[in-house]
């Protein structure tokens, strides 16, 4: 017999290297052939209902990293909760309505749309759609996301419609949606209304102007020679002002310059004096400013007069503290506007041109119109000052363009009817991070009424009719009527039928009295269609209501997370979700937003085609998601070094499971050797801790423990010594046999514990653990916390010793970099402990030369040497062991055979 063939070395079949990018795409294959997401929702059919309901991305283009980092997070809750002992089913969700697909046609796919009915333009905005959608499923299903694919919930799908239509009609039966003239958020580029969530800030250079009204009724409180100075950034607006806003409370100074009074606020007369570089000037008179109100001054380009009004609004904070009011341009100028009865007027159109109501700046677009209306200005001596600004000023979040506050008639969801309900169903919500609470708090206190109406035809139509006599016909049970053609036909058939083949059968309204109606041709806000997707979904499909969980990115406070609770209170009483988790952005390796013109995108599927989808997924539980986190080609490989541990951990404990049969050789915690029965307590530590951090959504925190163990307790301790006796002992030896059923624990466990965050790997490992096992990990449930009754004694021993044998390696690093010993199994140890320590070292039932991997061991007695190394409690003397070395393993040793080996080796190999 060959020596070799005696040592009980490491057997396994389970491959060194991943091969991740190859392999996934099979063992995912075997989820779909298995039906492992079926099954497993069949296992947990009668468990109580974990809902972590989906928030659909929007459907056109491929998935970039926040799409990769959202959905992985959410397979991680998933995949936890339904092996702990939950049902947890997970439907994903599209977005597919809106401007964004109706461009990708016009541009992309170059379609005339004058050459189509709005029907037949829908129709291809669906089919695009759809095609967006199986493109984004497929990518989805490459990061590993176990889910309900083939059923998943898309906005255009007809009982998804129809839901949203019966939650528009409750909204109507209960006076909360309304049609009005305001000044809202509109986009000249998009050509539509937007909504808040629907504005983002970007840098803007605007003209900044100081223009002067003069006086024309005093009261008699003024001598009619003043002029009240305004400031504004926007002069393609002051066709439209009809008033001038003063604050009742502010102190305002009459200054006499250069043969000019000018009306400024008092506070503000230093700053404009410098800006107006006025050298000599002097404060003739102060009033406050309610003496201001129902005076009249000229408009400095057109013959009428601007009304002097007063308005809380009118700060110190920029400005001349006298606002210029246009009510068509602005929703304090609108409010304000309406306590004095001014016209709304707004002479700009949908594309952003100036209307016949701008007189002489008709025809010209607005940001044109500043240039002209700055020079009139200057021309009747009206412009007292002028230079350009860069400040943040909103923008259409599609186009990246300026957007205007235009006032038109849109339709409105009352949010001032529902803030009060809304601000209590915060407080019963849970929120991670804590601050979402206060952010979407003070989103809500501050929001105005939603506009929910849009200028489009990519969309769910407003099932509102209209009379004769132009009254809204507003009734629930038409509305309903309409959400039922929907659920049968789709909203298409809006746009197909006349109004009267849509209303139901023999409806009559005294507004029409010859039977006539017509249809409301605007279509809902997009975020009305996600937003209701609580019941397009939940309740449309038998889940519970509330949901447990929405979990989206942090830009979802103005959007997704507050649309949906505008709908959910609106129609039930209740928040939509019980916890609400965001997560930031993925920045670039050096912390800047992604850009394809910087050239800084990370392609998620090209990290998955080059590393792998559980390096990506190890990424995600890596990085405190609640934060903006970093991704770079440097950060990946440091996770795939982590991997590699990982898959290297397991590859040792399944090849030194290649004899172990679990039937007939796993042994229970009270047979095992003391030292096991340590890392058994450990393992249940860590499972408590890891268990913890899922609950708690801390994926780094499994992330860091799993590192710290694998490194820590398995690599540098436990599966360090046992090798001496896994690969030396015989086979059945009660020593080996105690350390194969740690072992098995430990692959069985951590295996189940992972499982949520890297899926492919853990099915690949478990399918070679011995024994009877399920089809997929998916299909157990995670690892029970036990209560071993010696536990304290035992941990508070061997942590001990492992702070003991820190120490003790120390000492033999030292010598092996004096040259003393070369590997430790050189080294002859000899301990002097003071009285607790020594008490610690007899009272372990343990080979402690096999613990600290060393031929000899001795516990001395009395005074340590002088040259002793010195640690606490403990001095240390490493010598070279002396003697000979057995060729099995390694020991030196007192006596080898003819063979060369030890007495211990002998006997195992001659039985």
């Amino acid at each position: 017999m060959e020596l070799k063939e005696t040592l009980l070395m490491p057997k396994t079949d389970f491959p060194m290297r991943g091969n991740l990018p190859k392999r996934e795409p099979q063992i995912e294959q075997k989820w779909y052939d298995e039906k492992i997401y079926q099954r497993v929702l069949d296992k947990n059919k009668d468990k109580t209902p974990f809902v972590l309901h989906d928030g659909p991305p929007y459907a056109n283009g491929n998935i970039h990293m926040g799409h990769a980092m959202n959905k992985i997070l959410k397979d991680f809750i998933i995949r936890y909760k339904n092996m702990n002992g939950f049902y947890s089913p997970y439907i994903p969700g599209w977005d597919t309505h809106g401007l964004p697909i109706e461009q990708a046609l016009t541009n992309n796919k170059k379609i005339n749309r004058k050459e189509k009915t709005v029907a037949e333009f829908r129709e291809l905005c669906q089919q695009y759609a759809l095609e967006q959608v199986e493109g984004q499923k497929t990518q989805f299903k490459r990061l590993g996301v176990l889910g309900d694919w083939d059923n998943p919930y898309i906005t255009l799908q007809k009982e998804f419609e129809a839901e949203q239509i019966k939650v528009f009609g409750k909204m109507v039966k209960d006076g909360l949606i309304y049609k009005g003239l305001k000044p809202i958020y509109w986009s000249p580029s998009s050509e539509t209304a937007l909504a808040e969530a629907e504005i983002e800030y970007h840098d803007k250079k605007s003209p900044s102007i100081y223009v002067a009204f003069k006086v024309v009724d005093g009261k008699d409180i003024l001598s009619g020679d003043e002029e009240f100075v305004i400031w504004t950034t926007t002069p393609w607006t002051i066709p439209g002002n009809l008033a001038i806003c003063v604050n009742a409370d502010l102190e305002y100074a009459t200054v006499a310059v250069s043969g000019r009074k000018f009306i400024v606020a008092k506070e503000l007369v230093k700053s404009l004096a410098e800006e107006f570089n006025w050298d000599n000037y002097e404060i003739v008179a102060t009033h406050k400013g309610s003496d201001f109100e129902y005076m009249t001054a000229k408009h400095p380009i057109f013959d009428r007069e601007s009304l002097l009004i007063l308005g809380d609004h009118v700060t110190l904070e920029a400005g001349t503290g006298l606002v210029h009011t246009a009510p068509g341009h602005g929703e304090d100028d609108f409010n304000v506007g309406r306590k004095y009865n001014l016209e709304v007027l707004c002479p700009v159109d949908h594309r952003g041109y100036m209307t016949k109501e701008a007189l002489e700046f008709e025809g010209l677009y607005y940001e044109d119109a500043n240039k002209a209306v700055g020079q009139k200005l200057e021309e009747n001596g009206a412009l007292l000052g002028l230079k350009f600004i860069t400040h943040s000023y909103p923008h259409d979040w599609r186009t990246k363009k300026p957007i205007i506050f235009r006032a038109t008639e849109q339709w409105f969801a009352s949010i001032e009817a529902l803030k009060p309900q809304m601000m209590e169903q915060i407080k019963e919500v849970k929120w991670l991070p804590s601050w979402g609470e206060v952010r979407l708090g003070n989103m809500i206190k501050d929001r105005a009424d939603w506009c929910i109406s849009r200028q489009r035809v990519w969309g769910v139509p407003i099932p509102v009719f209209y009379a004769e006599n132009g009254e809204a016909i507003l009734d629930e049970a038409v509305i309903n009527h309409v959400a039922n053609l929907f659920r049968e036909k789709g909203s298409n058939i809006w746009f197909e039928l006349e109004a009267e083949a849509l209303l139901p059968e023999g409806f009559t309204h005294p507004g029409s009295p010859n039977g006539k109606f017509r249809k409301e041709m605007d279509i809902m806000d997009v975020w009305f269609d996600s937003g209701s997707s609580h019941h397009g979904v939940l309740v449309e499909r038998g889940l519970p209501y509330p949901a447990d969980l929405y979990l989206e990115g942090s830009d979802q406070y103005r959007g997704w997370f507050n649309s949906s609770l505008s709908t959910g209170v609106a129609m039930t009483g209740k928040a939509p979700y019980k916890t609400v988790v965001s997560h930031g952005f993925v920045l670039d390796g050096q912390g800047r937003k992604m850009s394809k013109s910087i050239g800084n995108t990370v392609d998620p599927l090209k990290l998955i085609n080059t590393y792998g989808a559980d390096i990506v997924r190890l990424w995600v539980a890596s990085v405190d998601y609640q934060a903006d986190v970093r991704i770079s080609e440097d950060l990946i490989k440091q996770v795939s070094e982590s991997y590699r541990k990982m898959r290297n951990t397991f590859r040792f404990l399944l090849g030194n499971l290649n004899d172990f049969n679990p039937e007939t050789d796993l042994l229970d915690y009270d047979s095992l050797n003391e030292v096991d029965q340590f890392m058994m307590i450990r393992l249940n530590e860590l499972t408590a801790e890891l268990k913890a951090a899922y609950e708690e959504y801390r994926f780094d925190d499994v992330f860091k423990s799993i590192n710290n163990y694998i490194s820590n307790d398995l690599s540098a301790f436990y599966l360090d010594f046992t090798k001496d006796i896994l690969y030396i002992d015989a086979k059945d030896s009660h020593a080996r046999r105690s350390i194969q059923s740690v072992l098995y624990h430990h692959v069985c466990d951590l295996v189940r514990l992972l499982a949520p965050v890297i899926p492919h790997t853990a099915d690949e490992v478990y399918s070679y653990i011995p024994g009877s096992t399920e089809v997929s990990v998916y299909l157990t449930d995670m690892p029970e916390v036990k209560l071993y009754e010696n536990a304290d004694e035992v941990s508070a021993k061997w942590n001990q010793l492992l702070a003991l044998r820190h120490d003790v390696l120390k000492a033999l690093e030292i010598a092996r970099n004096e040259k003393v010993i070369g590997k430790s199994l050189n080294a002859s140890l000899h301990l002097y402990p003071d009285a607790s320590k020594k008490a610690l070292l007899e009272s372990l039932n343990a080979d402690l030369k096999q613990i600290f991997i060393v031929s000899d061991l001795v516990i001395e007695e009395g005074q340590a040497p002088d040259q002793a190394l010195q640690f606490d409690g403990l001095s240390v003397i490493v010598e070279a062991a002396e003697g000979h070395t057995c060729a099995r393993c390694w020991l030196i040793v007192d006596d080898i055979d003819e063979a060369g080996i030890c007495n211990r080796c002998s006997e195992v190999v001659n039985g």
